[in-house]
Formats: structure tokens, sequence, C-alpha cells
């Protein structure tokens, strides 16, 4: 899929000279935003939605006892 993006001039001027200095295309490191973006997003929204539902929350010290793991 090809997306179209407007950009500042401030950004896209940031984003040409880390392409410059990495040697990488500014589609790449565009790309790369994009799918970092995403990945926190979706870490955030499974978290408030796993907050919105009351459920058994484990802290990492029952987890390990359970677990049978020594720190």
């Amino acid at each position: 899929m090809r997306l179209a993006i407007q950009l500042s001039p401030d950004v896209e001027q940031r984003l040409k000279a880390v392409a410059d200095r990495t040697g990488r295309s500014q589609s790449e490191h565009a790309r790369e935003a994009i799918l970092r973006y995403l990945e926190d997003l979706e870490d955030e929204l499974t978290a408030l939605e796993r907050l919105e539902r009351p459920e058994r929350r484990w802290t990492l010290e029952e987890l390990e006892q359970a677990l049978d793991l020594e720190r």
C-alpha cells in the first residue's frame, strides 16, 4: 500500500537529515516510525481494556512464586 502524508517543513527536514546520516531512505524511517507508533498504541489500548475489566492481577513476586522461579 502506498500512503501520502503531509509533513511540516521542520519534520521533513529532520527526516531528511536522519536519512542522510544513516544511509537509509526517508520511507524506511517513516515506515519504522509508524510501526513503532502502532505497537505502542496497541499496547496502550490493550492496557486500557484490561483496566476496564476487573480481573485477577498478579504481582511479579506472585508469578515467580507460582512458577517456582528464583530471582
